[in-house]
């Protein structure tokens, strides 16, 4: 199969945003009085949209019922709206294979879990304007990852098959977005979360370095 698109998870894929979030998250947790958590944490709590880890820092700082969801959650959002890329960097080699992938013609996108001004705002200010062919995050009134509505509305603006597109991402829920999708996945080793858990959710492939992608 020769693969012309390209749907790539945000979080843990393109960009290393684990500080960022965690910083995000405890001084949501301090805003209410609560204890601040490992930032080594934040690679289980992150994945499902802010409101799934607002709820689960909340739990692990011993509010089980979120009471304080409310003011954590407005919390979270103020701090990412005055700087959604602090200590956001490039994973090694990414620039470099996704210039080689568009000479090559390919389609890419950006399908992410992360509230989609946020997201927009992350890939243009580490990618540039229209580097990408579309970009969505999370949207009111559209579900989110693993439900495959963002990757397959990919492959419609590319006037592609699912089963012409890859699906690259680093936790459970890039691997079943992309399965049911229809789509190839990849899974990669330098994010989140390890090898155990994208072979436990049936990755096509799973690769070390962003190069691979090319052989791919």
């Amino acid at each position: 199969m020769k693969y012309k698109g390209m749907v790539f998870d945000l979080d843990g894929t393109l960009a290393d945003t684990l500080e960022s979030i965690g910083v995000a998250g405890n001084k949501a947790l301090e805003a209410c009085g609560l204890r601040e958590q490992p930032i080594e944490n934040y690679r289980y709590f992150a994945g499902d949209g802010a409101k799934v880890l607002i709820r689960r820092i909340l739990a692990a700082a011993g509010d089980e019922e979120g009471l304080w969801f409310e003011k954590a959650y407005t919390e979270y959002k103020l701090i990412f709206q005055k700087d959604c890329t602090y200590k956001v960097k490039l994973y090694d080699g990414i620039w470099e294979m996704l210039q080689e992938v568009k000479k090559k013609g390919i389609k890419i996108a950006v399908v992410s879990n992360k509230p989609h001004e946020q997201a927009v705002d992350v890939v243009e200010k580490l990618f540039g304007a229209g580097f990408f062919d579309m970009v969505a995050g999370q949207r009111e009134g559209i579900a989110r990852k693993p439900d495959p509505v963002g990757a397959l509305e990919a492959a419609r603006q590319f006037g592609l098959r699912p089963e012409e597109c890859m699906y690259i991402g680093d936790t459970n829920v890039d691997m079943e977005t992309g399965r049911r999708a229809g789509m190839f996945t990849v899974g990669v080793l330098w994010g989140f979360r390890n090898r155990e858990e994208l072979e436990t959710n049936h990755a096509d492939y799973i690769i070390a370095q962003p190069k691979e992608l090319l052989e791919l």
